[in-house]
């Protein structure tokens, strides 16, 4: 699992099928899912989801596509944690949902509390 300090970016930079070792280095388990959780500019609303790519989705989420998100773009990266396992990574975004709590969230964005 790696933690990523996403605040205030459009994209995440790095690939999310790499490894989580050092530059130049492949991880044997490559993190293929993410958990991440977007903010939106306009609104100060969360959301929070699963993918992976994560890159991909904060582009359909900023896109013209209809639903939730649409109403309160644009939206930004600001919390990204990957996993080796799709179970690991739904029951961490089920974990963060079941709080209920922007204080929580926040909490998260910030380091202060781990999942």
């Amino acid at each position: 699992m790696v933690e990523h300090a996403a605040v205030n970016r459009r994209v995440a930079g790095s690939s999310p099928a790499r490894g989580a070792g050092p530059p130049g280095t492949v991880s044997p388990f490559p993190l293929v899912f993410w958990v991440y959780v977007l903010k939106s500019e306009r609104t100060g609303r969360y959301y929070i989801g699963m993918s992976n790519h994560p890159e991909r989705r904060l582009e359909f989420h900023n896109s013209d596509r209809i639903g939730y998100t649409m109403r309160h773009r644009p939206w930004i990266l600001v919390f990204l944690k990957g996993y080796s396992l799709k179970r690991d990574a739904l029951l961490a975004e089920r974990r963060i949902k079941n709080w209920k709590s922007r204080v929580m969230i926040d909490r998260l964005i910030r380091g202060e509390v781990t999942l």
